[in-house]
């Protein structure tokens, strides 16, 4: 299948998504995640009219980042390690795994430096997985509060992954899950500001999230295939 057959095939299923569940399609994003293909393939996927490129290592991304770079908008969609920090920010317009003060800390110092904000997503790991990053649900009000000490980040969303599951519809209490820590954040009122976004859903149950309210959705080998 081409990738220009794949993208409307994805497109068809997020229209029908947002039908079901009464939302515009313009109000969920995708981000075509590359971190399974080549420079080359990422490149296709941005001229097939993809703008938004998510990648899970910096190792993996340079070669692309340094091909593309500004033609596309990028996503740090992976666990971010603090060392990393330096090769990210500045280069990556979103950072979806801030789930620890550290790695705040570092992010702040860095955009300083550069003279930046940076977007960021809280995630958190709704489902409870051991396996899984991100901030227990109970701990999210008292994480966003101390961010006040850092202003060069901006939360803009949270972000979740729900367990890989036979039937997608069983993801569906993790997606819901997220959706009310979203509420809770702003009822809350911390960040002195509303946070809107939710960054949920991969290719095997993007559907359901898109249902249950995500804003980004993160597609790899459904929208742009998988090599090797």
């Amino acid at each position: 299948m081409s990738m220009q057959e794949r993208i409307r095939q994805v497109e068809s299923r997020i229209e029908q998504a947002c039908l079901r569940s009464g939302r515009k399609r313009e109000d969920v994003n995708v981000i075509a995640v590359t971190k399974y293909v080549s420079t080359e393939t990422a490149r296709t996927a941005v001229e097939c009219g993809l703008g938004h490129v998510g990648e899970n290592r910096w190792q993996d991304a340079e070669a692309k980042w340094e091909a593309i770079g500004s033609d596309a908008v990028w996503h740090f969609i992976g666990h971010l390690q603090s060392n990393k920090v330096k090769d990210v920010v500045g280069k990556f317009a979103y950072i979806h795994s801030l789930d620890r003060l550290s790695l705040a800390k570092e992010l702040d110092r860095h955009a300083a430096k550069l003279g930046i904000s940076v977007d960021c997503f809280v995630q958190v790991n709704v489902s409870g997985e051991q396996s899984k990053y991100g901030l227990p649900p109970d701990e999210l009000v008292p994480f966003a509060e101390k961010l006040a000490d850092y202003p060069r980040i901006r939360i803009v969303g949270l972000m979740t992954m729900a367990p890989y599951e036979a039937e997608a519809e069983a993801t569906r209490p993790v997606f819901h899950g997220l959706r009310e820590l979203r509420d809770k954040l702003n009822e809350a009122g911390v960040l002195g500001y509303s946070v809107e976004h939710l960054s949920m859903g991969m290719s095997g149950d993007f559907e359901v999230a898109i249902e249950e309210g995500a804003t980004w959705v993160r597609l790899g080998t459904v929208l742009v295939g998988k090599e090797g």
